[in-house]
């Protein structure tokens, strides 16, 4: 649905269905046309639920006009990183050996529950092979254009959720994240997203899905145009479902702070990869105008996070990617991965060694704690730059950038980001992370940066 040529929001498409303003078909028509008219262009859907959902979005019409109580996201078309279960439909996770896998026996846990409340899904979303990568590009689908330069990556692992959400071709959007894999793509099309604290959302029906170590430093998180979006969505989504072993009952606190009562830390230097002038700008921005609204603000680096690159690659690498190599098995793989592998395979290590690693991950975990005893919230960079050029993340001064998303997979902590500034057309985005289950803050904060810098903006394709 077009509201004023702009794409309305989650909240505001639900709304007005509710009210009966539009209906679920005529809003479904135009997000499926937009998904048409930007499709060759941006190259995000690889899986577009036309017939059905058309036909999900009737079927709630005769139900209102029935008289029938409708979702808090009625009719909201929403997309799916190819990852995530959808029933029927084959999850590819962008690599070869899945590409003619059986379709999956259930929605995943997170797509029945926006089901649930009403939405409907739209389609399937690129990226890259077997998620590894920062570039959404594989040898099933190919590649992924930014929105707002075609010659720019929307960025990875859900970087097609971030270039068809940035387009208009979906309301509202499930990524998720180990490395940055939802903030980097949301930072690169200037919209909204988070990954929350490691476990808050269930993770049942994700390929690869939960368990073992690595279920501890990532998570499914929702990505949209607007931060109310992403309150709604989990309030929606946060609570266990039983099979995600990792995900416990632990209650969703609702920020209900007042900016004058926070203690926020920021920096634009994580010691590790220096950032863009235009960058180090934005973030001093937003952090001067908190302190204007009254939050007590200091320039203070959270502590360890020079050297969370290496420890994350590390932690990933112990096995030398051994379990991504038997994953894949003799398939093909793209040369994006095989590129990402790279930097993990010389972190193999032994037993010991690796005991080493986790008491360092512990030391860095307790730091953050203490720190977070001190500041509620932590304003920084979410990445180096604005959008890369197609090719250009593997290079080491960019792939180091990637530091900044990570300081917060590795210390399991919520962080969100939303767009505050643009450079030559791109979208420039600020990071803010909090301590653990408290992710509501974190989105708060966000949006009220949103509203004051106007958050996502329309890119050239409308």
């Amino acid at each position: 649905m077009v509201l004023h040529n702009t794409p309305a929001g989650a909240v505001l498409v639900a709304r007005e269905i509710r009210d009966r303003n539009v209906s679920a078909s005529e809003a479904m028509k135009a997000h499926l046309n937009r998904i048409d008219q930007a499709h060759s262009q941006i190259n995000a859907a690889v899986h577009v639920f036309r017939e059905q959902a058309l036909k999900e979005a009737a079927a709630l019409d005769q139900r209102l006009a029935a008289g029938e109580a409708a979702g808090a996201l009625a009719g909201v078309p929403f997309s799916i990183k190819d990852s995530i279960d959808v029933a029927g439909v084959t999850t590819t996770a962008g690599t070869l050996g899945r590409q003619h896998a059986a379709p999956a026996e259930r929605d995943a846990t997170l797509v029945q529950r926006l089901r649930q409340a009403g939405a409907i899904p739209i389609a399937k979303t690129n990226l890259p092979d077997l998620l590894f990568s920062f570039e959404t590009d594989n040898l099933i689908f190919g590649r992924t254009n930014n929105p707002y330069d075609l010659t720019r990556t929307p960025g990875g692992s859900s970087g097609g959720e971030a270039a068809l959400i940035a387009s208009g071709g979906s309301a509202l959007g499930l990524g998720s994240d180990a490395f940055g894999s939802v903030r980097l793509p949301a930072a690169f099309c200037g919209l909204a997203g988070i990954k929350p604290t490691s476990g808050r959302l269930p993770r049942t029906g994700h390929v690869p899905g939960p368990g073992g170590w690595a279920e501890a430093v990532w998570q499914i998180g929702p990505m949209a145009r607007r931060v109310e979006d992403l309150m709604l969505a989990l309030r929606l989504l946060a609570y266990p479902d039983g099979p995600d072993l990792w995900a416990p009952p632990v209650p969703l606190l609702d920020a209900g702070k007042n900016l004058n009562n926070l203690r926020i830390a920021f920096y634009t230097d994580n010691g590790f990869a220096d950032c863009a002038p235009y960058v180090k700008a934005a973030i001093e921005k937003c952090a001067r105008f908190l302190s204007d609204e009254g939050a007590q603000v200091t320039e203070e680096r959270a502590p360890g996070v020079a050297d969370v690159f290496e420890l994350e690659m590390a932690l990933f690498g112990a096995d030398g990617g051994d379990g991504i190599d038997a994953y894949v098995g003799s398939q093909s793989v793209h040369p994006l991965q095989t590129n990402f592998l790279s930097y993990m395979r010389p972190h193999r290590v032994s037993a010991a060694d690796f005991a080493k690693r986790w008491a360092q991950w512990d030391e860095y975990r307790l730091g953050l704690a203490q720190f977070f005893m001190r500041y509620d919230a932590i304003l920084c960079p979410a990445y180096t730059q604005a959008a890369l050029k197609h090719g250009d993340s593997m290079k080491p001064e960019n792939f180091h950038g990637f530091s900044h998303t990570m300081a917060w997979s590795v210390g399991q902590t919520p962080a969100a980001t939303v767009r505050c500034a643009e450079h030559d057309g791109l979208p420039v985005n600020v990071q803010v992370a909090t301590k653990p289950w408290d992710d509501m803050l974190s989105l708060q904060i966000c949006e009220a940066i949103e509203q004051k810098f106007g958050g996502w903006q329309p890119p050239p394709l409308f």
